[in-house]
């Protein structure tokens, strides 16, 4: 029998854009840590507390929307009690000024957008990791195979569970149980399955991130072998709410944000000159870009998805 959800609200007195806020847990439409609907998020993860699934309904109201959150397992109380950061209270837009005129439309679309805060480094550092150098149809596709494979059934109610087949994602022991040739069976290849693994020697280490000042977050991430710029950004923009963590290194970044504010791609030093106005709210204009679609048009020949296993 299911123990009874634990339970909280948020009521900002603005609306709430779930997806928006939340859609950067998800690791693809097949991500069995998450799953959505209209005006519902499921999520589940780990914490320092243990499992927990939170589910997050949103109720419209004319004076703000409220945000009704219930969780199960032995993290709940942990979850409930992040909540606000989690849907965007500790993000502060005040300061951020538009300086380019092709960003206003989708600013004022988005006003209601918060940087969403989780505390949980682990969480989005190992999918970061996962996707370095690919696709993201190879990233998702690896992550998805290797947490059904590894991951467990999420806590909660267990209709419902079934249901959207919601999963947690392996815990440091189990991410360390996993042989090479099951990373190889993924699409994930020796030198990102060891980055991960030196992640995992000195997890509790880096689970502080979320909490230490910007600057020694970022020393601490950076530190271990294999994590660079892009890694530690997509992790402290997720974990940390940092919202000046631009995603250098990118594939497409530089490009789409240099198109949509000049008219032409750039590369990333010249990004970084780019975005010297914006500072402390860089990467607010890298979400904006990309949830505007601001970028440039995508041509060419779609990348070939390689195999690593063995011939």
């Amino acid at each position: 029998m299911t123990a009874p959800a634990a339970t909280a609200d948020f009521a900002p007195g603005r609306p709430v854009p779930l997806g928006a806020i939340l859609g950067t847990y998800r690791h693809g439409a097949g991500d069995p840590t998450f799953h959505t609907t209209a005006d519902v998020v499921w999520r589940a993860t780990r914490t320092p507390e243990g499992p927990a699934t939170v589910r997050l309904h949103r109720e419209p109201a004319p004076t703000g929307d409220r945000v009704v959150a219930q969780a199960w397992g032995a993290g709940a109380t942990w979850i409930l009690e992040g909540l606000p950061e989690l849907l965007g209270a500790a993000d502060d837009p005040r300061t951020f000024e538009i300086q380019h005129d092709s960003l206003r439309h989708i600013a004022k679309e988005q006003r209601h957008w918060r940087i969403a805060r989780s505390r949980l480094v682990l969480d989005s550092l190992i999918p970061a990791i996962i996707e370095q150098r690919v696709t993201g149809k190879q990233a998702f596709g690896a992550y998805r195979q290797l947490v059904r494979r590894h991951g467990a059934p999420a806590p909660g109610p267990t209709d419902a569970i079934a249901a959207i087949r919601l999963m947690l994602p392996p815990d440091v022991a189990g991410w360390r149980r996993i042989p090479s040739w099951e990373w190889l069976r993924a699409g994930v290849d020796g030198r990102r399955a060891d980055t991960v693994q030196r992640v995992l020697q000195v997890a509790p280490r880096l689970e502080e991130c979320a909490s230490l000042p910007r600057e020694n977050a970022w020393q601490r991430l950076r530190s271990v072998p294999g994590v660079g710029v892009w890694t530690a950004a997509e992790t402290m923009q997720r974990a940390a709410g940092d919202a000046d963590a631009v995603s250098f290194g990118d594939y497409h970044i530089a490009k789409d944000i240099g198109h949509a504010l000049t008219g032409a791609p750039v590369n990333d030093e010249e990004l970084e000159r780019l975005l010297r106005p914006y500072a402390g709210h860089r990467y607010r204009v890298q979400f904006l870009v990309m949830s505007g679609r601001l970028g440039a048009p995508r041509h060419g020949p779609r990348l070939a998805i390689p195999t690593h296993l063995p011939g």
